[in-house]
């Protein structure tokens, strides 16, 4: 939540305490983390950096700091005079400062001032934010002063508390909807293998996809195996979150869905591979030999590569064969192949 104005004596604090006040139960609901935020805290001076905002190249403290602030963020309340019908200079500068780390995330605005209750000012930062890809909600809060102000105190009335929780809400859905963009644009972000579609590490947050994608990929599995002795069927949420934290998983996505994963951990001078799998609807078409060899580049110094299969999995054997890994002579599970390949030196 940005308290735009600076000007000592100010309203915008107190809009910012109410507003703050006014969210949290709707916040505590949603799941949402309300942080105000006043930008004279901030201390930018006016737009001192060298290079573009795009390059994302900061030689300065104060930038960067604001950087990693927006970058954070998945969505954004303004609080905004007008000032002669437009936005604050210190909301312009702001925003100037940065590129893409305001892409693809929502804004709602919440104004104040006196014959147009700030909209102005709204409708000229608009303007400014379209252009940085940043995403305006329909729902806003515009506030008279005159309306809100009781005895010298800003007391605004119920119809505005309820139109805050109305922009708050709409926040959180957007945001959700532009998750997809957003984690596109991201430096870690890996392109995929069909179009749209994108690799990431997966968090434990994912952990209810994650879930999802197991139950519907490894029943294929126990039909084949003739049993229902598999972990990934039955793990809980909870369980999955506790592995994805031991784990590094990547996760391959495309609109908000979750295509294929596949996990690695190094043990010793092993790299083991896990849980692969890819969405029934899309296997046969490279999901899987893409995610076996994004999970291969992390064995790097070791000396082999070792994952299991069930032994009447014909599928993913052939995969795992065609890709130069060959069955332990060991077997030390019943119905379950286990297979390795050298790393080269």
């Amino acid at each position: 939540m940005l308290i735009c104005s600076t000007r000592p004596g100010a309203l915008g604090p107190a809009v910012g305490k109410w507003l703050t006040e006014t969210l949290a139960p709707s916040a505590l609901t949603l799941d949402a983390a309300l942080v105000p935020l006043a930008l004279g805290d901030l201390r930018l001076p006016f737009l001192d950096e060298e290079e573009h905002p795009s390059t994302g190249v900061y030689r300065h403290e104060h930038t960067r700091r604001w950087s990693a602030i927006v970058d954070e963020a998945d969505g954004f309340v303004v609080v905004t005079p007008e000032y002669n019908y437009g936005m604050p200079a210190t909301l312009k500068n702001a925003l100037d400062y940065l590129g893409p780390e305001w892409a693809w995330k929502p804004v709602g605005f919440v104004s104040y001032g006196n014959t147009s209750a700030g909209t102005r000012a709204v409708q000229h930062a608009k303007q400014v934010m379209t252009t940085l890809r940043l995403v305006p909600l329909g729902s806003t809060v515009a506030i008279r002063i005159t309306d809100a102000m009781r005895e010298d105190r800003f007391q605004p009335r119920a119809p505005l508390g309820d139109a805050a929780e109305g922009l708050l809400a709409e926040l959180v859905r957007v945001a959700h909807a532009l998750t997809p963009l957003r984690e596109r644009e991201r430096v870690s972000a890996v392109a995929g293998p069909v179009a749209g579609s994108y690799a990431r590490r997966l968090t434990p947050d994912d952990a209810p996809e994650v879930t999802v994608l197991q139950r519907c990929c490894w029943a294929e599995e126990a039909v084949a195996n003739s049993t229902l002795a598999i972990p990934a069927l039955h793990e809980s949420p909870h369980q999955v979150r506790a592995w994805l934290t031991d784990w590094h998983a990547t996760g391959l996505w495309q609109d908000g869905r979750l295509l294929g994963m596949v996990r690695t951990r190094r043990s010793g001078a092993e790299l083991r591979i896990g849980r692969l799998a890819v969405v029934p609807d899309l296997r046969g078409v490279g999901l899987g030999r893409w995610l076996l060899r994004m999970a291969e580049s992390a064995g790097e110094g070791c000396r082999r590569i070792v994952l299991s299969t069930g032994a009447a999995s014909s599928r993913n054997l052939a995969l795992y064969e065609s890709q130069g890994y060959a069955p332990l002579r060991v077997e030390v599970d019943a119905g379950v192949v286990h297979l390795a390949k050298t790393v080269p030196s």
